[in-house]
């Protein structure tokens, strides 16, 4: 069976070069509460996909898969250290995904040191240096405590929540119930501690996005790091999956709700939660691996 084209939600679509039928997503209830959602889908495929893209039938994070042909392309086509890729719209085009995933995978790929963006510029191809010096600052970053790192992760999302609640468009807002809805199906699936990283990175990663402020892109690629720590940690505590989806569902609430006061506080509870899961954690190791005496 040839490949085809992945929609949002998922589902394959039409042959290459006509638009995937993705489901509509309807009223949805998150944790309870309505949330007015609407259809979204990837903007169709116009023509044939250039040289270089080929769709992949996979269970993998879309993002992922949108930055794997991304990196596919840049070597298809035999780019190098400073050149410039298609921009945003061009891609969104090409791969048949919306805005939302196409940065998400630019991201990844800029923290991997593989792209550079610059802002009103476009996205380049990063010299091999700049993805070294990226791990380097990565390296760093593992150093810090996790206490350290929870306190930082206060500092960041908190106001980033309530400033997405008060900048988040509707086509955002129901991109960010749809990451929701799959974290809460990979927990209820009981999948495996990547793929439950993965989604609930993402959410976290799209609240910042959607805050709109400058200083917060800028740190995206540090928030993802911290992120990862922290959640490596925490994720594998019996019932913290689950937990983790009833705190998120509050954040995602108050944010649809435009309550930027009530998305600030359920940022914080979250946070605050998944730091004591992790301390209680890193404990019962030490006292686990402690010498009898």
């Amino acid at each position: 069976m040839p490949d085809q084209p992945v929609s949002e939600a998922g589902q394959t679509g039409g042959p290459a070069g006509q638009p995937g039928a993705a489901p509509p997503m309807a009223g949805s209830a998150v944790a309870g509460s309505a949330v007015a959602g609407s259809a979204v889908a990837g903007p169709a495929v116009a023509g044939s996909p250039a040289v270089g893209w080929r769709w992949m039938g996979s269970s993998e994070p879309l993002f992922l898969r949108v930055a794997g042909q991304i990196e596919q392309f840049v070597a298809g086509n035999g780019l190098t250290p400073g050149d410039r890729l298609p921009g945003e719209r061009e891609l969104c085009e090409l791969l048949g995904v919306s805005r939302a995933s196409v940065r998400e995978a630019l991201r990844s790929l800029e923290t991997r040191g593989v792209v550079r963006v610059r802002h009103g510029k476009g996205v380049f191809v990063a010299a091999p240096d700049e993805g070294e010096r990226a791990l380097q600052r990565f390296s760093r970053l593992r150093e810090v405590g996790l206490e350290e790192l929870f306190a930082m992760r206060e500092v960041l999302e908190v106001p980033a929540a309530g400033w997405a609640a008060a900048e988040a468009s509707e086509e955002q807002l129901a991109s960010l119930i749809a990451t929701f809805e799959q974290h809460e199906q990979a927990v209820r699936t009981q999948s495996g501690p990547e793929q439950l990283r993965v989604v609930d990175a993402r959410l976290h990663l799209q609240i910042a996005e959607y805050a709109n402020n400058r200083f917060l892109t800028m740190t995206q690629s540090i928030l993802q790091e911290m992120l990862g720590r922290s959640m490596d940690t925490t994720l594998s505590v019996a019932g913290r999956p689950a937990r983790s989806v009833r705190e998120h569902a509050e954040i995602v609430n108050a944010l649809v709700a435009h309550d930027a006061t009530r998305a600030r506080a359920a940022a914080r509870r979250h946070i605050r939660s998944a730091r004591r899961a992790a301390l209680r954690r890193v404990a019962e190791e030490r006292q686990r691996s402690a010498p009898p005496g």
